[in-house]
């Protein structure tokens, strides 16, 4: 598989998959963390230890298919638990886990990053905050391209709760970091998304373009709001 290692700073890259998925790597003084493992690529640990010789742990931000490509190189990783039916029983992965909720801390030693809980897009999405470089890697609730809304496991009130959480927090980051659609974005984009999918709840569809498509087997319509396209049944 195809990819590209684009330097973000000293100590962190991204790496972007195919042009539309992109996992982050992230080096302290005393470890380093994968922040998601890639779609279709399997040896991102290989790829960080091109970048960085520190030991190698691996978060998820959430279980989705295309976070979880290399999974298989770790023996545990971090992962909120109310992400675990969606991990194990929705796309049949295995390994173990240990448990992040809202507030815990990792420290990759003078980095401290921060747990952010945002569900809604799946019920254990999070978010990490670099707390010394005021970075975001927001997984996928905050992004400009598509946004996964339908299926039982996800939903969008608990989606617009979880912007205006992440709102609350906007005076502790200067950039976001998603795993799709354009990279970096302004916090900004939070109250677009969030306006966007108001009127989407709201039923005010005249400010959409809707269309129909077919994902994973399952007749979805998109909106596209201008600040991302969201998929509903």
């Amino acid at each position: 598989m195809e990819y590209q290692v684009i330097p973000i700073n000293e100590n962190t890259w991204s790496i972007e998959e195919g042009g539309h998925v992109r996992f982050f790597l992230l080096a302290g003084t005393r470890e380093a963390l994968l922040i998601d493992s890639g779609m279709q690529i399997c040896n991102a640990r290989e790829i960080a230890g091109e970048l960085t010789r520190l030991p190698l742990k691996l978060l998820l931000t959430h279980g989705d298919r295309d976070h979880v490509g290399s999974n298989g190189e770790f023996s545990t990783f971090y992962m909120h638990p109310a992400e675990a039916s969606n991990y194990y029983n929705t796309q049949k992965r295995t390994g173990n886990f240990t448990p992040v909720e809202e507030g815990d801390r990792l420290d990759l030693g003078d980095r401290p990053l921060e747990i952010i809980s945002l569900p809604g897009h799946t019920p254990g999405s999070i978010a990490v905050l670099d707390v010394r470089g005021r970075a975001l890697f927001s997984g996928d609730p905050i992004q400009d391209g598509t946004i996964f809304l339908f299926g039982v496991q996800r939903e969008l009130h608990a989606y617009r709760e979880s912007l205006k959480k992440i709102g609350r927090w906007r005076d502790r980051f200067d950039l976001i970091y998603p795993s799709h659609g354009s990279c970096p974005v302004k916090p900004e984009l939070i109250d677009r998304l969030l306006e966007a999918s108001g009127a989407l709840l709201e039923g005010k569809l005249e400010s959409f373009q809707v269309s129909e498509t077919e994902i994973f087997g399952t007749k979805v319509k998109k909106y596209d709001g201008g600040a991302a396209s969201f998929l509903l049944e």
